[in-house]
């Protein structure tokens, strides 16, 4: 699951022109999602169509295979393996396929227990593919409805999560290149050592550099931020600090621990990048007249 480069570049067009980047991050999540559920009810209609016993050991036998990847087992049992391991420890091919049957028998039972309980409901699931259609009851549509949830759920937790870390370089390059920054003036550093720039797609520290002094940037693609949050810039130690929205605590709490900030979504925006340049002596140009001009030429650069 990546945040691929187009979707990158989308989101900082918005945050630079102070709009709310969430949506490229939703549209992602509806276009892997529906694909997964597309593949999904192609190999229902194969699986079931190979089944002999009409019961829905046909499920667990074609979708809790051990031969399938951990990840797929979890999903089709309606777990993750993120949820597994914080269970268990551990998420170990062995310990993922045992922990998926377990929870998979139960949640059959409790399945079975409802339907028999809401008697009165009656549900056929019917899914048509290249002219042959299966009919689904009423718990193997709901087992397939559960799947679909769980992996909604993981889409959406994954990607919300990777979204803004994914960004960050790309980001601060963006911001350097517009005000023409030297590249000898900042640096990407994981454990000391430089990343190369076409090497977007890691987490990593962003430093404005002014002769011997590297200052740390963070960047945190929050919503409107709480007082916590300068807790996080003081433990990593940070001296630049760009977010998408800051409260006015927020504010008054970087400024008192000398904190530079810049909030993307308030007035003037990312502009406020000039400020923390000129304050931290990094020699530096004026903003182009055309910055989408500018932009595309920066991320022909960054993203080779």
């Amino acid at each position: 699951m990546t945040i691929t480069e187009q979707v990158a570049k989308n989101i900082i067009r918005k945050l630079l022109k102070g709009e709310d980047y969430r949506i490229e991050v939703v549209t992602l999540i509806n276009a892997e999602f529906l694909q997964f559920a597309m593949d999904f009810f192609k190999r229902i209609v194969d699986a079931k169509l190979k089944s002999q016993n009409i019961t829905v050991d046909w499920y667990k036998k074609e979708f809790l295979n051990p031969k399938l990847p951990a990840r797929d087992i979890a999903i089709n049992a309606g777990l993750n393996k993120k949820t597994i391991h914080n269970m268990f420890n551990s998420s170990t091919k062995e310990i993922v396929i045992d922990a998926s049957n377990e929870h998979y028998d139960s949640l059959y039972e409790t399945i079975k227990n409802l339907v028999e309980t809401e008697h009165d409901l009656d549900l056929t699931l019917t899914i048509k593919f290249k002219g042959v259609s299966v009919d689904l009851n009423v718990s193997e549509s709901l087992i397939v409805i559960n799947t679909l949830a769980v992996k909604r759920a993981e889409l959406r937790g994954g990607l919300w999560s990777t979204a803004g870390k994914r960004v960050e370089k790309p980001l601060m390059q963006t911001l350097c290149k517009l005000y023409n920054v030297s590249a000898s003036n900042y640096a990407v550093k994981i454990k000391g050592k430089i990343i190369e720039d076409t090497d977007f797609e890691r987490e990593v520290d962003f430093y404005l550099v002014e002769g011997k002094n590297q200052y740390k940037c963070e960047v945190k693609l929050m919503g409107r931020g709480n007082p916590e949050s300068a807790d996080a810039v003081i433990a990593r130690d940070s001296k630049v600090f760009v977010a998408d929205k800051l409260s006015e605590t927020n504010k008054k709490q970087l400024d008192s621990l000398g904190v530079e900030w810049v909030e993307l979504r308030s007035n003037g925006g990312f502009q406020r990048f000039e400020v923390v340049l000129d304050h931290l002596k990094i020699p530096h140009g004026t903003l182009p007249q055309n910055v989408d001009q500018k932009l595309e030429k920066i991320f022909k650069e960054i993203f080779k």
